[in-house]
């Protein structure tokens, strides 16, 4: 009878210590799933950003990892400096401020290639025939692969006079490095190595 009485004892201590190593195993996993829940938690939040417009509201915002946008970005800056190199008015004030503003997304080939356009006469004949000349940006290939990065555009130029208008084909390359943001260069690149591949007539017609 003693001896009955000891196993139960002992085999009522064995299901304790199950019940305790199971309820430690039970709190373990709960406290493991709060501070999981709360790690991610906090982690929204900070993607979370407020905005105040102009002093006045606060505008809820989202953040991102910024190199997300890089390509975009990338894309963006090439596209811009085309746009400001290529489009031209017969005014010599708004050729040369549009230049300026491209100089501060190149490296000196772009000043070059200017320079040897100005010493053609290529500006001069644009304003006094009264030309106008704006560009049409059809892609925009860049290698993301490889640092700096390599970047080919092609474009449609279209040359307009009073009396026609003649759509050239445009073909420019050249290399990307990351560089500091400003007010003159937002997207924080430099273009290098700008060259002009391919500007050839591809028709002309009566406006």
């Amino acid at each position: 009878m003693e001896f009955q009485s000891l196993k139960n004892i002992e085999t009522a201590f064995r299901q304790i210590r199950l019940y305790i190593l199971l309820f430690a195993l039970l709190c373990a996993g709960v406290c493991g799933y709060a501070l999981y829940s709360s790690y991610r938690f906090a982690e929204r939040q900070r993607e979370k950003i407020y905005v105040l417009d102009q002093g006045k509201s606060l505008m809820l915002a989202l953040s991102q990892d910024a190199s997300r946008n890089r390509p975009v970005e990338a894309r963006e800056h090439v596209r811009r400096f085309h746009e400001l190199f290529f489009s031209i008015a017969p005014d010599k004030d708004a050729i040369e401020e549009n230049m300026s503003r491209a100089f501060a997304l190149c490296d000196k080939s772009a000043f070059d290639y200017y320079k040897d356009l100005a010493e053609q006469g290529y500006y001069n004949r644009a304003i006094s025939g009264n030309v106008n000349q704006r560009i049409v940006i059809d892609s925009i290939r860049c290698n993301f692969e490889s640092y700096p990065y390599e970047v080919t555009t092609y474009a449609r130029q279209f040359i307009l006079r009073q009396s026609n208008v003649t759509e050239r084909s445009l073909v420019t390359s050249c290399t990307l490095q990351n560089s500091v943001r400003s007010d003159d260069n937002p997207q924080g690149f430099l273009m290098e190595h700008f060259l002009v591949r391919e500007n050839q007539d591809l028709r002309s017609y009566k406006r």
